[in-house]
């Protein structure tokens, strides 16, 4: 019982905060002009190919699925805001000193670790599901309008997007994993933000080309989450072509990742004394 205690107290911390909304709308934002704005690109693209290749554009690879690649938008570029929301829910329990009243009421201090990472399980999987609303949204409108196969009645596509929200929900557990680790609120944003959007990019890049760092690239998170929600729009960029993990790999590498980090973190900084 004192495990779900606890989980709702760490549900009416989320919920009582304005952190969740103001992620979730920036999410939809980024996600609507990246899938929206590639998307009519692509679309073009796909339906114009003579005229692309007159007026200087690339032309898409042929074995891209255009539909999957853009509705993928949202775990592909949006997973960084889950990972964020989780983080955020450690590291600002130690800002701002609320880590002692919440170790006062329940002095397991496993229970509480345990009731973040499900409950960061939980808001990664709620910000999956409005990440994909609105890629496959804006992708469909723009795959429609040019009168483009949306994949809609597909069931392959619906099990992509089940794929991808459990792919933000993972995401959401490493945050977790990733606060714990480094609490310091300042220097754990600045670690998502350079290894999301820097850092990894490069080095799957760099693993790319060498079929023995490919090997290895392919374990690296961003990497295994493509692969576990089955696209992504890197399949269109130079390192795109590698050889992936198997989608269940790809979630269990994910799952490894979070509940490790979260050991660790639970093993010694969670430890510490706090004032």
């Amino acid at each position: 019982m004192s495990f779900f205690r606890a989980l709702g107290a760490e549900f009416q911390k989320l919920l009582t905060t304005r952190m969740w909304w103001l992620l979730a709308i920036l999410l939809a934002a980024y996600v609507a002009f990246m899938a929206g704005g590639l998307g009519a690109l692509f679309s073009w693209l796909g339906a114009n190919p003579e005229a692309a290749a007159e007026s200087g554009g690339a032309p898409l690879p042929a074995d891209v699925e255009l539909a999957p690649l853009l509705y993928s938008f949202a775990s592909s570029i949006g997973y960084v805001f889950p990972l964020l929301l989780g983080a955020l829910a450690v590291t600002s329990e130690f800002r701002h000193k609320t880590l002692t009243p919440t170790f006062l009421a329940e002095p397991h201090r496993t229970v509480v670790l345990s009731a973040k990472l499900v409950s960061q399980l939980v808001a990664g999987a709620v910000l999956g599901v409005i990440g994909y609303a609105v890629s496959v949204g804006s992708a469909a409108a723009a795959l429609a309008g040019f009168g483009l196969e949306t994949a809609l009645d597909s069931s392959d596509t619906w099990a992509l997007i089940g794929r991808g929200v459990l792919a933000m929900a993972l995401w959401g557990g490493i945050g977790v994993g990733l606060g714990v680790l480094v609490t310091n609120q300042v220097a754990a944003v600045v670690i998502v933000i350079a290894f999301t959007q820097f850092l990894e990019p490069i080095l799957r890049f760099a693993a790319s080309l060498n079929d023995v760092t490919a090997t290895v690239g392919r374990y690296l998170p961003g990497a295994a989450s493509d692969a576990l929600v089955g696209a992504s729009f890197y399949t269109v960029a130079a390192f795109g072509a590698a050889e992936t993990l198997e989608w269940w790999q790809g979630g269990l590498v994910l799952l490894g990742i979070a509940l490790v980090t979260t050991a660790i973190g639970a093993a010694t900084t969670w430890r510490r004394d706090v004032s």
